[in-house]
């Protein structure tokens, strides 16, 4: 007998080969026991992006609906469900800041990467200069009840290259995942990776920004404009979303919650 073959008969080898098989059997047996769910399905939304109703954005019009032809581009996004509108608010001044908005809403289930698309990143890899971010909340009604939704206010400057002068702009965005509104990207990686008992996981992400036209082109709105607009269209965008699109949060959570 060899001395690595003697060495597996020795009583340690012996006893830790043992706990480790009955660590391992026991892990396999616990997940069975308590419905812990390791690998997770995909969940389609309700209805698909496209068949997202105009009507619940009033008074709010669409004035464009952007798809996404390069392959390339929609193989690094990582989804097809996703929607790209431009609306205009015609209720607001014609100079406003706010009058017209950008929203992109994209949509990922089953074991999906861990939420690796956001403006911080994706607008400075664009040529934009990341100012800082910050988290803000807004107190709204979504389909007729109070919430307190948070998200994130990314602040970037560029060069308007036709004008020669720095441009300031903002960015929003907020998740809902596995039934839950996340304030960011972190509380979205938390809400995933806490959802053990459920056989489903999917995450969209919402982001918007604000927009209008004066005499010299292009104005942007401040903090605070940017505060208002936002309680104005996030109660219609997301009533719709959680009414005829995100899947039922009974699925993911308990009768009382």
């Amino acid at each position: 007998m060899t001395a690595s073959v003697k060495t597996h008969f020795k009583p340690a080898f012996i006893i830790c080969a043992v706990i480790l098989l009955t660590a391992a059997a026991s892990k396999e047996a616990v997940i069975r026991v308590f419905g812990v769910h390791m690998t997770k399905e995909a969940i389609a939304p309700q209805h698909s992006f496209e068949q997202f109703s105009e009507a619940a954005l009033l008074p709010y019009v669409v004035k464009d609906k952007s798809k996404i032809e390069n392959r390339d581009v929609l193989e690094s996004l990582g989804t097809e469900e996703y929607l790209q509108w431009i609306v205009e608010d015609p209720t607001a001044p014609a100079g406003s800041p706010t009058r017209y908005g950008s929203i992109f809403i994209t949509y990922y289930t089953g074991n999906p990467d861990m939420v690796p698309h956001v403006p911080d990143e994706c607008y400075v890899g664009g040529g934009n200069l990341l100012q800082g971010t910050e988290t803000l909340a807004v107190d709204i009604p979504i389909q007729s009840r109070p919430e307190k939704i948070a998200f994130q206010y990314a602040l970037f400057t560029r060069t308007n290259k036709e004008w020669m002068k720095d441009e300031t702009f903002s960015v929003q965005y907020l998740f809902h995942a596995n039934g839950d509104y996340c304030g960011s990207r972190t509380e979205a990686r938390w809400a995933l990776g806490s959802n053990w008992f459920c056989k489903y996981s999917y995450f969209c992400k919402v982001e918007w920004k604000f927009y209008g036209f004066d005499s010299f082109g292009l104005v942007y709105p401040d903090r605070s404009q940017t505060l208002e607009a936002s309680r104005k269209l996030l109660p219609l965008l997301l009533s719709e979303l959680e009414r005829n699109h995100w899947p039922d949060r009974q699925i993911f959570k308990g009768p009382n919650e």
